[in-house]
């Protein structure tokens, strides 16, 4: 691999450019977005925490509001869903219309056919649903290691 670089004064944020093979570049890509999205500003009783993507175990939208789940603790974050998914790390994934879940943190998985499944976590006796239309996306992932 080859790496080149330009030192020009008058652009007003770095740009990166990146050329090379699809598969290349697509893992290039998913590190640069795993290292910005290591730490998170997280709200709690009127403090800012810098806590690490990894040890959030699910990501939730509650009237309006978006909150961080970690194994003991429950933060307010002030971007929405669809902006989390946009710079988290590949291990998160979808598993309803109102949830992020962290894949890498799953435990278990208590399947129900007729309704949503039930996920639970390493570490903690938190658990969240996993909407039927997410199911298989969602075990084809873990299974594939995507992360």
């Amino acid at each position: 691999m080859k790496i080149r670089i330009d030192i020009d004064e008058n652009l007003a944020e770095p740009e990166i450019i990146i050329a090379g093979r699809a598969n290349d570049v697509a893992k290039l890509q998913a590190a640069i977005l795993t290292t910005q999205a290591q730490k998170l500003t997280l709200l709690r009783n009127g403090r800012e925490y810098f806590v690490p993507a990894a040890n959030v175990l699910f990501f939730e939208s509650v009237d309006g509001k978006t909150w961080a789940h970690t194994a003991k603790n429950i933060y307010l974050i002030r971007s929405r869903l669809y902006e989390l998914e946009q710079i988290l790390p590949p291990n998160f994934a979808r598993c309803s219309k109102s949830a992020i879940i962290n894949t890498a943190q799953i435990w278990s998985i208590r399947r129900n056919l007729t309704g949503p499944s039930v996920v639970q976590f390493r570490g903690s006796l938190k658990q969240i649903s996993l909407s039927r239309s997410f199911y298989k996306s969602l075990i084809k992932r873990v299974n594939a290691n995507i992360f």
